[in-house]
């Protein structure tokens, strides 16, 4: 990787959507950085700019109190005002090279992926890691996005040599199949933001990929 963040970075990634909140957004991600949580992925669509910018200050200061890295979807003036550890695009946003000219060396830049030709499109463009998925059903992605499932993931991090990031409907109780297909680690929304104590929802997935770096599960 071009960034200084240390790797576990992508351990555990938080998108947020302040819609599927039961707290304040700031509130929970505060309490999932308690858990565990590594890096917080800023995805408020819908907010005017100087709205946006406000939240994304509060999250890199919140952020870097636990040492953990704040991507911006798409926005890049609003990664480079706040000092951002990075940006994440997706398939209508600027390409990978002139994001890295915008943004220099020094940052990862992330792309969303659903299939084979997507995700080697992204590591041939020079992004730093992919997220890849829906990994299971997820119902923000139902009938436009099929699952790629667990075997999908196995297929694509024997073919691909860069950081892969799974999403899509993982929790708890699916995390462990996840990890065992070799993914660098897992984005997740809903398991974290809807969940009644979001530190506990946080710790959970925290302590399933620690046991898994250990070599067990209990």
């Amino acid at each position: 990787m071009s960034c200084k963040l240390p790797v576990d970075v992508l351990s555990l990634i938080l998108i947020t959507d302040r819609n599927l909140c039961k707290q304040p957004l700031l509130e929970t991600v505060a309490s999932s950085l308690k858990g565990g949580v590594k890096a917080v992925q800023l995805r408020e669509n819908g907010l005017a700019t100087r709205e946006l910018y406000t939240m994304a200050n509060e999250l890199r200061k919140m952020t870097s109190d636990f040492g953990a890295g704040l991507f911006v979807n798409d926005r890049v003036d609003i990664a480079l005002a706040v000092d951002a550890d990075g940006v994440h695009l997706g398939w209508q946003s600027l390409p990978v090279p002139v994001v890295r000219g915008l943004l220099g060396v020094k940052k990862l830049i992330g792309v969303s992926t659903h299939n084979r030709r997507e995700a080697l499109q992204a590591r041939n463009d020079g992004a730093d890691y992919i997220t890849f998925g829906p990994v299971f059903y997820t119902p923000s992605k139902a009938g436009i996005l099929d699952p790629v499932g667990v075997e999908g993931l196995r297929g694509l991090k024997d073919e691909i040599h860069a950081p892969i990031v799974a999403l899509g409907g993982i929790n708890e109780g699916n995390v462990e199949a996840v990890l065992e297909s070799g993914v660098e680690g897992i984005a997740v929304i809903s398991s974290i933001l809807s969940a009644d104590d979001a530190e506990k929802a946080s710790r959970g997935l925290f302590d399933k990929i620690m046991k898994h770096r250990l070599g067990f599960f209990i």
